[in-house]
């Protein structure tokens, strides 16, 4: 056992150097890929390894091609770097080897989802008695909600699609804004509905849905199984839909809300951004990630459903070996997964790190940022494009082939990394300020950057 202490310590050891080094570390190193691939696909030796020999290995391949996206100046994704409370229990999970299926496999796994999960729902202004499932991101909590929202609506015209299936079920309509995620689209595909039942509904100048055009959408629609995808952070520009006037109008017509609140939907937990998501307890499912903006490991994410009855219907599953299954639905009775990682031991640590008022405070914080990011290189002479309101900065430099240019030159440079993105037909540089150690040096460092960088790029580029 002496070797298994020191080759855990060794391990966290690396980590702990690791994290230290990202303030200072490029944020995406120059790679060669062919040299990063070989440097793992070595002959798989036909005698066991040490493990010491094992781990010295696998961090000599793997260093070169780390990029540091739980660093301060990572703004290329809504990814945020995981807490230290978070990322050791998240060691801890691994280390205790649990399966979280159900209270019989790990009691203490269900145990902390359940404790979670209801910080969770208090924190988001979610109905306390929602179930929560806890997945892997973004695409299995919207197709975890839609999966309930099928099953639903298809119950209220008398088909059971988890037992017929859709072969001539009565047609399921799914209203969705113009600017939705992708994953919208494919968890419709993942769950047989396709991409055809869709019905774009016009969005408004900021990529929200236009509630006059949805409401005229639903009066087109008719009676009939309808499922409404609504937003909370358009992944572009961070605008929410209206979700008090939407669920209205879709629960008149007897519709199912969803709402894809991937990184949005955590302005609900700080005073000043709380009336962006006002009346999204309305709703009948929502999806949240936790690797986003809560700076959790990943892969870590939830699926709430406001009837737990359903949510388990659409998912669960039974077989007489399973042991413990049935009765209150729990672990993987509310997601896609049998052999589930114990991820809420993260969450739970990562949200007793933070608490309530640390919560709001990183919410509150990375919004301030980003609308320092916004006057800044709107001082410097880019254009930015869009009201900033959450924590997503959309940025103007010229025409698409400079902002291309800028945003490779600035992932290559080092000091941060940013992506390009196309919103309203324009290529744009997409800043996404999501990590709790971000400060307002590191700002101003970026934005000193991308204006060195700009001007090497070539004259015209700023103006």
């Amino acid at each position: 056992m002496d070797e298994l202490r020191h080759l855990f310590r060794r391990a966290a050891d690396h980590a702990a150097d690791y994290r230290r080094s990202l303030p200072d570390r490029p944020v995406g190193p120059p790679v060669d890929q062919s040299a990063l691939t070989r440097a793992f696909a070595v002959a798989l030796p036909a005698a066991p390894t040490p493990p010491e020999q094992v781990l010295t290995d696998l961090v000599a391949a793997a260093e070169p091609g780390l990029v540091a996206t739980a660093g301060p100046r990572y703004f290329g994704f809504v990814v945020g770097g995981a807490s230290p409370a978070a990322t050791a229990a998240d060691m801890l999970a691994a280390g205790w080897d649990q399966i979280a299926f159900n209270p019989v496999t790990s009691p203490a796994a269900v145990a902390a989802e359940t404790a979670a999960g209801g910080w969770l729902k208090d924190l988001l202004g979610i109905p306390a008695t929602a179930s929560v499932g806890f997945v892997t991101g973004g695409q299995a909590a919207n197709t975890a909600g839609l999966a309930a929202a099928r099953h639903q609506v298809l119950a209220d015209a008398g088909w059971d699609v988890e037992r017929r299936g859709l072969t001539g079920a009565p047609p399921v309509r799914v209203l969705a804004g113009a600017e939705r995620h992708a994953t919208i689209d494919r968890s419709l595909r993942l769950l047989g509905l396709g991409t055809d039942a869709v019905r774009e509904v016009p969005a408004g100048p900021q990529g929200a849905i236009d509630p006059d055009a949805l409401a005229a959408a639903l009066r087109e629609a008719g009676p009939g199984p309808t499922v409404v995808c609504l937003q909370a952070g358009n992944v572009n520009t961070g605008a929410c839909d209206e979700l008090r006037r939407a669920c209205d109008l879709v629960h008149r017509h007897g519709g199912w809300v969803h709402v894809d609140g991937a990184f949005g939907l955590w302005a609900a937990a700080a005073p000043t951004t709380r009336h962006l998501v006002d009346g999204l307890e309305a709703a009948d499912s929502w999806a949240c990630d936790g690797h986003k903006w809560l700076n959790l490991p990943y892969d870590t994410a939830f699926a709430f459903c406001a009837r737990p009855d359903v949510h388990a219907a659409a998912l669960s599953y039974a077989a007489a070996y399973l042991v413990g299954s049935g009765g209150v639905p729990a672990g993987a009775d509310l997601t896609a997964e049998s052999s589930r990682r114990a991820r809420g031991f993260a969450v739970w640590a990562g949200l007793r790190e933070l608490g309530r008022d640390g919560v709001a405070a990183l919410v509150e914080r990375c919004c301030a940022l980003a609308r320092r990011f916004a006057d800044g290189l709107t001082a410097a002479g880019f254009e930015v494009v869009n009201d900033v309101v959450l924590n997503q900065v959309l940025v103007g430099i010229g025409d698409d082939a400079d902002t291309d240019r800028l945003v490779a030159a600035a992932q290559a440079d080092g000091t941060c990394w940013v992506g390009g993105t196309r919103w309203r037909g324009r290529r744009l540089m997409r800043i996404s300020v999501s990590n709790a150690t971000t400060t307002e040096a590191d700002v101003d460092r970026t934005v000193a950057a991308l204006v060195r960088l700009a001007h090497g790029a070539g004259e015209g580029m700023v103006h």
